[in-house]
């Protein structure tokens, strides 16, 4: 759907509810921003475009057709050829983020991602959310991620995102991030909902999650956390990657960031049912160490077998830590969340693939 601001107020009463809300105050920085640029035909001739994928924030490409776009189409079009049009992204944050991370942080990692050249420039920020350069690029499918030619590229990326010398402690959020969600989730939850997903058991679980991979880290890297393939872009001229949205980045062990990005495979978030996990997309062996040695390969150099090994280890192990952070998110999003998505069942299934993986990994 898209919806046309320079519009008759008639027109606008009329299909008002059809359009997508921007709060007034972004409105007011879109108006104020565009009018700033030389090759926009009319500043308060915007659209906008809803994105589609996103579970924590509204997302929304804005655009304006520029001067001569609008000196060539004389009156508006379905469709507008890419190099007539100006395009920003609008981010509008949701509800209950302040659960998970502190936004002022993850504002400031994002200033310093773009320092880095490694992702969107900040345009402007409003009360909830923010205008960030719109990156031409397209953003990868669920299938994208079994692409061989794709996924080696993604590896390679990770690598360099993972060597990135970002500013802070380098210290390992993982296990304060599972304490504190598990906290918060008991503290929404009712007795039964808490039983349902045997919260009061993973404070154990935790606990000894972290004594035993304690000081199997394989290395600390600043890690993105949520490496879905909806937070992939790829040039396709040029085959380029950026890595987008680090609301859930921190330092972690670089095995994790991997796992979880293996765990990311089984879903598919622009589907009928985008809350339903498939763990038969889960890659395989030969997958697995194909990303790995690409990954341990970025230096030039070839990898040992042995190094390639211990990190597949080190990266099955984490695949636990995983489903019990997202199967936490899902619990918390459930309460505090509106957008469309059965949190609930996506954390079942997630605590559901955690039990499941624990005892093979005890049975093997």
């Amino acid at each position: 759907m898209v919806a046309i601001e320079n519009q008759s107020q008639g027109q606008r009463a009329a299909e008002a509810a059809a359009q997508p809300r921007i709060p007034k105050e972004a409105r007011r920085l879109l108006h104020e921003m565009a009018a700033s640029w030389a090759d926009v035909a009319d500043c308060r001739a915007l659209q906008v475009i809803p994105l589609k994928g996103a579970m924590t924030n509204e997302v929304y490409q804005v655009r304006w057709l520029n001067c001569a776009g609008a000196a060539a189409d004389g009156e508006a079009e379905p469709a507008v050829r890419e190099r007539e049009v100006r395009k920003v992204l609008v981010r509008i944050y949701g509800d209950g983020v302040e659960l998970f991370f502190d936004r002022e942080d993850e504002v400031r990692t994002f200033e310093c991602m773009s320092r880095h050249g490694q992702g969107p420039r900040l345009l402007g920020r409003f009360p909830n959310g923010r205008v960030e350069e719109f990156i031409h690029a397209r953003t990868l499918s669920a299938a994208d991620l079994r692409d061989p030619e794709i996924s080696a590229l993604v590896a390679s990326k990770l690598r360099e995102f993972h060597n990135l010398d970002m500013p802070g402690p380098k210290a390992v959020l993982i296990w304060d991030r599972l304490k504190n969600w598990l906290k918060t989730a008991r503290n929404l939850c009712s007795s039964d909902e808490s039983k349902v997903f045997r919260l009061g058991s993973l404070e154990n679980e935790i606990a000894a999650l972290e004594k035993d991979f304690s000081g199997d880290y394989h290395g600390i890297g600043f890690c993105h956390n949520d490496l879905q393939y909806g937070n992939i872009m790829i040039d396709e001229e040029t085959n380029m990657l950026t890595i987008i949205d680090y609301e859930y980045a921190s330092f972690n062990p670089v095995a994790y960031d991997i796992a979880n990005h293996f765990c990311e495979m089984a879903a598919d978030y622009h589907s009928e049912k985008p809350h339903i996990l498939d763990y038969s997309k889960y890659p395989d062996a030969d997958e697995q160490k194909r990303f790995v040695k690409t990954y341990l390969s970025n230096s030039g150099e070839e990898p040992d077998a042995e190094e390639v090994e211990n990190l597949l280890q080190s990266i099955e192990k984490y695949t636990l830590a995983s489903h019990l952070v997202w199967g936490l998110w899902g619990i918390i999003s459930d309460h505090v969340n509106d957008i469309d998505f059965d949190y609930k069942e996506y954390a079942r299934q997630r605590f559901e693939q955690y039990w499941q993986k624990k005892q093979t990994l005890l049975t093997s």
